[in-house]
């Protein structure tokens, strides 16, 4: 079979049955069948590879990692409900009591939330490197320390983060490096391409691309998946086989959905830049993003998210959240809807003015998540609102 991502996102796909289905059937179904008593022994001893039951293993959880496998160049993954029990699980897997971890401040509100709230009650502790000062990482790297971990592009600032960097530092000190790939997707950059072990996907965002279904995936090098199937198939938090099912086939169609969402920003970026209510914005792909030319090197386009600061503070940034037309207000992201969000006075409202800042929030930032309509409407939706 081709190599090229279009091909291999449509046509990786399960066995046809004896029906001979053209698109990959749904197998609903909690457990599966033995032919006989040493079936059933061999098949849970190992000895033969085969579906014992969902929670394991499904045929539509094994196409959908099997093509995210293929589009991240990766050896092996296991797909979760959602993107935190893939990042929950991947941690937890790997990691033991007294472990350090090094991470990017600029992450995802819920994993900052289990790096700092719920992993030190394992004693794991967390050390935070800013996503301007990748010079300081190996200042806090410990004897303990065992994974090294970021987002890029960063969530909600937009910043982008050097992986070849990352990953020189993480072989030097041999640890495991771990990205999440969630705002570029297998289509817009490959980090294992550049040195990640682990690579994870919140799939209910530009994956599943229609705000219809939640889920998440870790691949990468097979011995460190193996740890993780292990956990996850004690501890239960693995895919359902509708919504696998669902996201293979979202898969189909992901390269012309980024496409058209990375045209979409860029052009809406280029209008933002020059709007007199907005002071600055960030795009990956815009010459004035401080890391833009990192993102050109690693990102095949600039994604759908922009950030932007609205002159004002938090109450232009609530008037401008209220003043909005067509855009959702939504906390998701990667829809086929564009939808805004306020970070400073929703959903890291409960954060110190201090503690944003360190993050990149300041108070009239505005995260942008980039549709599908036509782009003319959605500029003329942000402009009204920015002038009402």
């Amino acid at each position: 079979m081709s190599n090229n991502f279009e091909t291999l996102a449509i046509r990786s796909q399960i066995e046809r049955t004896q029906y001979l289905e053209h698109s990959s059937p749904l197998y609903l179904t909690s457990s599966f069948v033995f032919e006989d008593a040493e079936d059933m022994r061999a098949s849970f001893s190992e000895e033969k590879e085969r579906n014992l039951y969902s929670r394991f293993s499904n045929p539509n959880t094994s196409e959908f990692v099997d093509k995210i496998c293929k589009l991240e160049g990766a050896e092996d993954g296991y797909a979760f409900a959602t993107g935190m029990a893939a990042i929950f699980s991947t941690f937890s897997a790997l990691l033991n009591a007294g472990d350090h971890i090094v991470s990017s401040r600029s992450v995802f509100g819920s994993t900052h939330s289990l790096f700092t709230k719920y992993f030190p009650k394992w004693n794991i502790e967390t050390s935070y490197f800013k996503v301007n000062e990748v010079f300081k990482i190996e200042s806090l790297i410990q004897s303990n320390t065992k994974i090294l971990y970021a987002e890029s592009p960063t969530n909600p600032g937009v910043d982008i983060i050097d992986l070849e960097v990352l990953a020189l530092i993480a072989k030097k000190h041999k640890l495991l490096l771990i990205i999440d790939n969630c705002f570029a997707t297998p289509y817009l950059q490959q980090p294992i391409q550049y040195g990640a072990d682990l690579v994870i996907h919140s799939a209910t965002k530009l994956i599943d691309g229609q705000g219809r279904v939640l889920g998440g995936i870790t691949v990468g090098k097979k011995e460190l998946i193996r740890e993780i199937y292990l956990f996850s198939r004690n501890t239960g938090p693995a895919l359902s086989p509708f919504n696998a099912w669902v996201l293979s086939k979202s898969l189909e169609t992901l390269s012309v959905r980024v496409d058209r969402h990375c045209d979409n920003a860029l052009r809406v970026a280029e209008f933002l830049e020059y709007h007199d209510q907005v002071n600055w914005v960030k795009y990956p792909f815009l010459k004035s993003h401080p890391q833009h030319e990192v993102a050109k090197k690693q990102m095949k386009l600039g994604g759908n998210i922009i950030a932007f600061e609205v002159k004002g503070g938090i109450e232009a940034g609530r008037k401008f959240l209220d003043r909005i037309q067509m855009a959702s207000l939504s906390a998701n992201l990667g829809d086929t809807r564009t939808i805004v969000t306020h970070p400073a006075s929703t959903t890291h409202s409960k954060l110190s003015e201090e503690d944003r800042l360190e993050v990149g929030i300041t108070d009239g930032l505005v995260r942008t998540s980039i549709g599908l309509e036509n782009v003319e409407d959605i500029i003329q939706d942000l402009d009204q609102a920015l002038r009402a």
